[in-house]
């Protein structure tokens, strides 16, 4: 279990409560947990980095616990309760330091201590939240949207009021109100811009930097509701994902559409862009894991994992290398057949004496003999 553990650059949870780990290198996947106790109440929900080092992964179940995976032993190290099942599911998980920080269906955010049972900050973000986010810059903004819950930026260093909370779009040509649903978020980096995704096929960048609390660029992709976005490392573009299984990259300059990821099957569940490979990484209900490259926007890997999945995050290091222990690991592996090989080779080889044909006793040869002369008999007759 250590050296598969090592071998994964892609973790990926699955509503059956497993844990798995695909290692595009050698295109195999794992299975980290005890498949013999497994439960819905177990259900994978949401992950994150426990450190900078990616040696531990933070598993966010359905029951409210959060679990803690070694990366480097392959085993799960430390489980806390973070949460009541009555509150929901987790809808994000991320770390602050030595803190870590849970959101619910609830919309109850916490951020707790290492050392603690009890959460030291909580606060209420809303009902039906749909996803929290955190900004991979500035760590201690978190941003949260759901169901007729709009976007909000949080301090955590300053949790008493949000930053920023965004106005919803103005009412239509019917002076009727609009829904809002936000399924998605990210921080754009380098700027102060937000840019999220709704249940109804919307596309949306807000700028707290300005006084306009509207968005300032409105897209919209499709006719289904789009259900996750990820930010490519070059900038000026988002990937989104519906429920019938499209994918495509949006200009967020223009609003244009600029092209789009074929091959899945099944409603896109997660979405996450490599921090500086141009390949994106996407799960859901078919199964598959899809690592689609930005560039010529093909299928580059396709991995059937068994279950349906809920969530997937990739390690910052080169997808498609097993990492450095793993791989001085099979090259000594390579160097000890290499040698056994060696040894066979120099071995003087021993051949059987071949089995003298065994010679006829007086009766076999006298057997033949007699049967003809009964057919020459048959045949006068």
């Amino acid at each position: 279990m250590e050296d598969r553990s090592r071998l994964c650059s892609v973790w990926l949870g699955a509503e059956t409560g497993i844990l798995k780990g695909v290692s595009l290198s050698r295109k195999q996947a794992f299975n980290f947990c005890n498949t013999r106790h497994l439960s819905r109440e177990q259900e994978v929900r949401a992950l994150c980095w426990g450190d900078p080092a990616e040696s531990e992964l933070l598993v966010g179940s359905r029951d409210g616990t959060v679990r803690t995976f070694s990366t480097e032993k392959g085993v799960f190290t430390e489980a806390r309760r973070c949460g009541d099942p009555e509150e929901g599911c987790f809808t994000g998980l991320a770390t602050y330091g030595a803190t870590l920080i849970t959101c619910g269906d609830c919309g109850t955010l916490r951020v707790w201590r290492e050392d603690s049972s009890e959460p030291v900050t909580e606060l209420q973000a809303g009902k039906n939240v749909s996803r929290m986010r955190q900004n991979l810059v500035h760590r201690n903004q978190v941003a949260t949207g759901g169901k007729e819950t709009g976007l909000k930026i949080w301090d955590l260093d300053k949790p008493e009021q949000p930053t920023f909370t965004a106005k919803n779009l103005r009412d239509d040509w019917l002076d009727l109100r609009q829904p809002q649903w936000v399924r998605d978020m990210a921080f754009i980096p380098d700027s102060q811009k937000v840019v999220t995704c709704t249940g109804y096929h919307q596309v949306h960048m807000y700028d707290p930097s300005t006084p306009q609390r509207r968005p300032v660029m409105e897209a919209k992709f499709g006719e289904y509701p789009l259900t996750a976005l990820s930010l490519p490392a070059s900038g000026n573009t988002v990937v989104v994902g519906n429920t019938h299984g499209q994918i495509a990259l949006l200009d967020l300059r223009k609003g244009l559409v600029c092209g789009a990821l074929k091959g899945l099957a099944g409603g896109v569940r997660a979405l996450q862009c490599h921090t500086s490979q141009p390949v994106v990484a996407s799960c859901g209900l078919d199964r598959f894991l899809y690592i689609h490259s930005l560039e010529d926007r093909k299928v580059q890997h396709k991995v059937y994992l068994k279950s349906r999945l809920n969530c997937l995050l990739l390690a910052s290091r080169d997808l498609e290398d097993g990492g450095t222990e793993a791989t001085d690991a099979a090259a000594a592996s390579e160097e000890v057949k290499e040698e056994e090989d060696e040894v066979w080779d120099t071995m003087e080889q021993v051949e059987e004496a071949e089995e003298k044909p065994k010679r006829k006793t007086s009766e076999e040869e006298e057997e033949p003999q007699k049967k003809s002369k009964k057919k020459r008999k048959k045949g006068q007759d």
